[in-house]
């Protein structure tokens, strides 16, 4: 059942975190104001720091139908927007053909009517639904190429898509877009210009602290503690790719699951793969190092001295 939209960015942060996601009010601004305005959320940061979730929170918190448009390099129309079903023409076209029925004018408008149109995510998220506008998250448009991208910016700007053998699709009432970067390329202005922009970083210890809570109740707390401490010890290292909120909850499930009570450079070299993903930023953690980020972590939860 379709929920109303919040009335306040106080609300949508409870919207949210209703769903366990822990957002800062600067991102629960963006999101109350592109949801209350109709314009797209546009959302950047490294790999792992919860952009594409909040399209799938939005979804299940508002009640709405999630559509997902996942780029790639070389993604087309085809792909993206809408295609034709070649080899049911082509059997309606013998059907026809062996009936005696070989007008072709009549024959065209048969095979290139709605009935033989396959729905790719963009027009699926233009199409009426009995649970409310769809949320359509356009994930990782960096992966496509500026011809694409000029593409999607004419659909966003009037939520509709021409197709030339039935016409012009329109929105009855346009989906909520979330639409994500890693930033492995810089979006064009002319369509981020159309967004509310919002970069995601990483969270602080104490957000992070609550993110574990809400996804992962009944993690022993000091175990908690310790697991944000060492993570966020890991960011200001210099590392290929530093871990995202992802990874700290995987590791903690993983830890979890091992039945662990408190981290040891032992345990924590035996498991940095559920952590880190490239073999020489575990090659500059593991064994010392390990070692040393815990004394220091385990000294300042202590309270001791530095």
């Amino acid at each position: 059942m379709p929920q109303p939209l919040p009335t306040t960015i106080e609300a949508t942060g409870d919207l949210l975190r209703g769903q366990d996601y822990i957002a800062d009010r600067a991102l629960s601004t963006a999101t109350f104001l592109a949801l209350r305005l109709g314009r797209p959320l546009f959302l950047e940061g490294e790999a792992g720091v919860g952009k594409t979730e909040i399209a799938k929170v939005l979804a299940q918190a508002l009640g709405r139908p999630l559509v997902r448009l996942q780029c790639y390099e070389g993604l087309d129309v085809s792909s993206a927007v809408y295609e034709w079903n070649y080899q049911r023409q082509m059997l309606e076209i013998r059907l026809a053909e062996a009936a005696g029925d070989t007008a072709r004018e009549s024959m065209a408008q048969d095979v290139f009517s709605e009935r033989f149109l396959i729905r790719r995510p963009l027009l699926q998220a233009l199409m009426p639904s009995p649970d409310g506008p769809a949320v359509l998250l356009i994930d990782e448009l960096d992966r496509t190429d500026e011809a694409f991208e000029a593409f999607l910016l004419e659909v966003l700007a009037e939520f509709q898509i021409t197709i030339p053998e039935i016409g012009t699709i329109r929105a009855e009432h346009p989906p909520a877009v979330v639409i994500t970067s890693n930033r492995t390329r810089e979006i064009h202005d002319a369509l981020k210009r159309r967004c509310f922009y919002h970069w995601v970083d990483y969270p602080t210890a104490t957000r992070e602290l609550e993110i574990i809570e809400a996804r992962l109740p009944g993690v022993d707390a000091a175990l908690s503690k310790q697991i944000v401490a060492f993570v966020q010890a890991l960011r200001g290292k210099d590392l290929f790719k530093l871990p995202g909120v992802a990874e700290t909850l995987d590791w903690t499930r993983a830890l979890t699951t091992l039945d662990v009570l408190e981290l040891t450079p032992q345990l924590v070299g035996d498991t940095l793969g559920t952590l880190l993903k490239y073999q020489d930023d575990i090659l500059k953690v593991q064994g010392a190092e390990a070692a040393n980020i815990l004394r220091e972590i385990n000294v300042g939860l202590a309270g001791g001295p530095a």
